[in-house]
């Protein structure tokens, strides 16, 4: 199973409340088959209007993988192709200072954390980033916080969701693979499970 106990790599800065699911990945976009290449699409309309002023556009924030946000983030309706773009695009941990329930459980389901922190510590890991783009920053899950360059601060996360992710269990997966000599043995005691060749031998004899 995969454990997600820390994070570490470069910050992208996302400045703004209430930025949908439509807004990171719009609606004309969930007819794909699979996720594959929906990171390019990671706030399509958004980038257009932003003509290149994007942070998913700037050459500086290109590589990063922690997104840190505002409040509210992730609202709107439940897709789960939100998180699944920011994935694809390549980020690995959000920070912000709320988020949305469903997109929150749907990042987890997928191993990606969401912390909270204060709406200060967010101004300054947001200046930090603009200032710096290749500031180093670290979100960790075991002691709960988050480092940017010389600055750090506490983060928090739901006891449970934190704990799925630092010992593996969002990983459903994962989990089966672990499991797998117990589930054979399991199965071959569950006599349904052979019921179509017991039909056929009953039946020949």
């Amino acid at each position: 199973m995969s454990q997600v106990q820390i994070v570490s790599g470069r910050g992208i800065p996302l400045v703004g409340n209430d930025i949908d699911t439509d807004r990171i990945i719009p609606a004309r976009f969930l007819r794909c088959v699979t996720f594959d290449g929906l990171g390019e699409q990671a706030f399509a309309d958004d980038r257009v209007q932003a003509k290149g002023e994007h942070p998913f556009d700037q050459p500086q924030y290109q590589g990063a993988n922690i997104l840190v946000v505002n409040g509210n983030f992730g609202c709107g309706s439940s897709r789960e192709h939100a998180p699944q773009a920011l994935a694809k695009w390549g980020i690995q941990a959000v920070v912000g200072e709320s988020f949305a329930e469903i997109f929150f459980g749907n990042c987890v389901a997928i191993g990606i954390p969401c912390v909270t922190a204060e709406p200060i510590t967010l101004k300054q890991l947001q200046a930090i980033l603009k200032d710096n783009p290749q500031a180093s920053i670290t979100v960790d899950l075991d002691a709960m916080q988050v480092h940017c360059g010389d600055f750090q601060a506490s983060v928090s996360m739901g006891e449970g969701s934190r704990q799925m992710l630092t010992t593996g269990t969002w990983d459903t997966c994962g989990q089966l693979l672990a499991q797998i000599d117990p589930i054979r043995a399991t199965v071959a005691k569950l006599p349904y499970v052979d019921w179509g060749s017991r039909v056929v031998a009953t039946s020949n004899s």
